[in-house]
């Protein structure tokens, strides 16, 4: 495929090349903003390791039932709306690993957001949530800890 066999493809199709200027345009937006989020996504096998080496805080946001219907064993249960990177849970975990953990990994997200906002140095969200965490075969802890 040569440039002007391209551009003659443009020209017979403009609303394809639209299309796909425009995803290409969202997927480097997308690409270029997580590398500079300043927080890092982890992988299930990622979380047990960094929790057994270096104690992390795992936050989990998921509403009350959902944290007792199934939960990683050891995390902390915060509802979303009470999320406070000021609160006496996160008081001592300014340089220490902080997990945060939803249901699916997306108010998970905005957690991240405020936690590095507020300062906190090793802030890590759980790509999937716990149903990725489930998905990966590994247990969860049903009932309050």
């Amino acid at each position: 495929m040569n440039l002007e066999t391209l551009m003659a493809f443009f020209g017979r199709h403009p609303m394809l090349s639209l299309a796909l200027a425009g995803l290409t345009v969202a997927i480097v937006y997308t690409e270029i903003a997580r590398l500079f989020r300043g927080y890092k996504a982890l992988k299930p096998a990622g979380l047990t390791e960094l929790v057994n080496q270096e104690g992390a805080l795992v936050i989990d946001l998921s509403a009350i039932a959902d944290f007792e219907k199934g939960h990683i064993a050891g995390s902390r249960n915060v509802i979303p709306s009470q999320f406070d990177p000021q609160s006496k849970l996160l008081a001592g975990a300014k340089q220490s690993p902080v997990v945060l953990v939803c249901r699916n990994g997306m108010a998970s997200d905005a957690a991240a957001k405020k936690l590095k906002k507020a300062g906190f140095e090793r802030v890590y969200w759980l790509e999937g949530g716990t149903a990725g965490w489930e998905a990966a075969g590994l247990p969860l802890v049903k009932g309050r800890n």
